[in-house]
């Protein structure tokens, strides 16, 4: 399964350098993740890095459609 950044986003940017796979960037007006790359960190640590360190909880599971 992969992370979305939800509308809460700030982007303050903290997010980006703690992915380990180069899965989150800059959109257009919030920070967005590739679910092609976004492993949930899964073989790099314990729980997803990007929500461990977002100040507003704005990066839930993707939800298909």
């Amino acid at each position: 399964m992969a992370l979305m950044i939800n509308d809460d986003c700030i982007s303050c940017d903290v997010c980006v350098p703690e992915c380990p796979n180069e899965a989150i960037a800059t959109g257009d007006d919030i920070f967005v993740i590739d679910a092609g790359k976004c492993t949930e960190c899964v073989g790099y640590f314990d729980s997803p890095q990007c929500i461990d360190v977002c100040p507003v909880d704005a990066i839930v599971p993707l939800v298909a459609a």
